[in-house]
């Protein structure tokens, strides 16, 4: 990696968490550190760019604090210098996210992803100070606008003003609202990261140019070759691969994006595994449409590649 700031571009995968049972550990499964890092390790030789530790799909709200900063020493030891390591700081406040920030940057990650206060509908002020204070610790931040979930939503006009930090590099964009990434560019110089896996093709072709992305925990090589369409301006070849995805890639913008992503792991011969309260398990309805939607996306995988053959 070069020695300046690290970009954090690129497909960077918001790693699902392997869990295995064990009595004594929290709701009886502990995590799978191994898993964890052989699934890094497999990431990154898949093509992908980076890895996201403890994001909401790393179910890091259900892990305990040892886990949470274990989670990013694996990463950062698996990923090597093959790409990068963006740390999830999530936090109720400010002195949260800042300690997790400092943790990271002691153990070795190479950025952060930062909600704004994840249990309280901060007003434009507190956002502000939120992000000063993890800027403050000197990592590349990737601010996340999340409105559904925080119920705090960073429009364009708040993420110019963030951007002005001297370390913010990036948004991830999980709003829905593919407009946005023209307006943020009009207002500030700040990399867009498509922040939903089913808005990517939106995104990219309006000028984003990071993915922060949930399925490539299932298909990294076609993810990675489906951003690299993307970013050539192959918008024709991308279409093809894209509307062959988008059903599934749906999943990861609904409350049950972890389980979902997880069983499409297992369904496709890699370990997803359960997750921990107060996630439970699909319903029997939810996991016949979720193998139905990753059914339809293998079949079309299998006669694209069956066509390049040809």
């Amino acid at each position: 990696m070069s020695s300046g700031p690290p970009s954090l571009r690129g497909v960077v995968v918001a790693t699902a968490l392997p869990f295995k049972e064990n009595p004594a550990a929290p709701a009886g499964l502990e995590v799978d550190y191994d898993r964890y890092a052989e699934h890094c390790d497999w990431l990154m030789a898949n093509g992908c760019d980076g890895i996201g530790a403890n994001g909401s799909l790393g179910e890091y709200s259900a892990l305990t604090d040892a886990e949470r900063r274990e989670v990013v020493r694996v990463a950062v030891e698996a990923v090597g210098d093959r790409g990068v390591v963006v740390a999830g700081v999530h936090g109720p406040g400010w002195h949260q996210a800042r300690h997790w920030a400092e943790l990271a940057a002691e153990d070795g990650a190479h950025g952060l992803l930062a909600l704004p206060p994840t249990m309280y509908r901060a007003d434009r002020a507190q956002v502000v100070e939120h992000y000063t204070r993890i800027d403050e610790v000197g990592l590349p931040v990737m601010i996340y606008n999340n409105p559904v979930d925080t119920k705090v939503d960073l429009v364009p006009e708040l993420v110019a003003e963030i951007a002005g930090l001297p370390n913010v590099r990036a948004v991830k964009e999980f709003s829905g609202d593919v407009r946005r990434v023209f307006e943020i560019a009009e207002l500030c110089d700040i990399d867009v990261v498509a922040g939903a896996d089913d808005v990517l093709f939106e995104l990219v072709a309006d000028g984003a140019v990071g993915w922060f992305a949930g399925f490539p925990n299932v298909f990294p090589a076609e993810s990675v070759t489906l951003y690299e369409h993307m970013l050539a301006g192959r918008l024709t070849e991308a279409r093809q691969l894209y509307e062959r995805l988008v059903a599934l890639f749906r999943w990861d913008s609904r409350t049950e994006f972890v389980q979902a992503i997880k069983l499409c792991m297992d369904e496709v011969g890699r370990y997803g595994g359960p997750c921990r309260p107060p996630r439970g398990p699909l319903t029997a309805e939810h996991a016949t449409r979720v193998r139905a939607d990753l059914r339809r996306a293998v079949t079309g995988i299998e006669a694209l590649r069956a066509v390049e053959v040809v």
